[in-house]
């Protein structure tokens, strides 16, 4: 079997982590699997059922009724599939994001996702990204990336996203809420939100897209080919 590579992207919410690892994707012919989306999709799973992402005992008892699946279309992008259903679309709110933090904190949540991650990797070149990629998903990664941003500067970019799309959106609202997901993150009993010894972080508050990505693809080349 070909050798396979792997570059994780680690770091807070907001700091381009999915953005900047699907263009690197692009230009790399890798695949890019998004572990938030995988996330995502059980917090809207066990909300269309009404059980709170705090409520470990009914977590416990309705996972075993999911089923979750990734796909991908023509053009490499990535699809969350629910029982057989594409719920891309329907996960990405503000609200299933703040249940998916505390959801990915339940160690059975954890156990059930943690092997399909990894055979993604094995079977593939792969750019991951999420909170703990690089320190116990893929510990053993060839790169390892630590993307940040200023607090502000995240929030800033979450609010024009949000207002480009026609949607209402309140700057401080979002700001509070990029703070609380740190706190839930970094604080988490199981694989919390941290920096991989070997990682090399990259703050973005300053950087555009570009130079972002120019930034990484250097980091990278020094360990794989790129």
């Amino acid at each position: 079997m070909a050798k396979t590579y792997s570059i994780a992207i680690d770091g807070p919410a907001g700091a381009g982590k999915s953005t900047i690892a699907k263009r690197l994707a692009k230009e790399l012919g890798y695949y890019y699997v998004d572990t938030g989306a995988i996330y995502r999709t059980v917090a809207y799973f066990l909300d269309l059922w009404g059980v709170s992402p705090k409520d470990i005992d009914n977590v416990n008892r309705y996972i075993d009724e999911l089923t979750v699946g990734i796909e991908y279309d023509e053009d490499g992008l990535q699809h969350m599939i629910m029982n057989g259903m594409d719920v891309t679309g329907e996960i990405r709110t503000q609200d299933i994001s703040q249940k998916a933090s505390l959801v990915s904190a339940h160690p059975c949540v954890r156990e059930m996702l943690l092997d399909m991650q990894r055979d993604v990797a094995k079977a593939h070149n792969v750019i991951m990204d999420g909170r703990d990629i690089g320190t116990v998903v893929l510990p053993k990664a060839d790169v390892k990336i630590f993307l940040t941003a200023d607090p502000e500067v995240r929030a800033k970019r979450r609010y024009d996203e949000l207002i480009a799309k026609g949607q209402k959106a309140n700057f401080e609202t979002i700001l509070k809420e990029i703070k609380q997901r740190d706190y839930q993150d970094t604080h988490r009993e199981i694989a919390p939100l941290k920096m991989a010894r070997d990682s090399v972080k990259v703050d973005t508050s300053n950087l555009d897209i570009d130079q972002v990505v120019a930034e990484i693809k250097a980091i990278a080349g020094k360990k794989i080919p790129v």
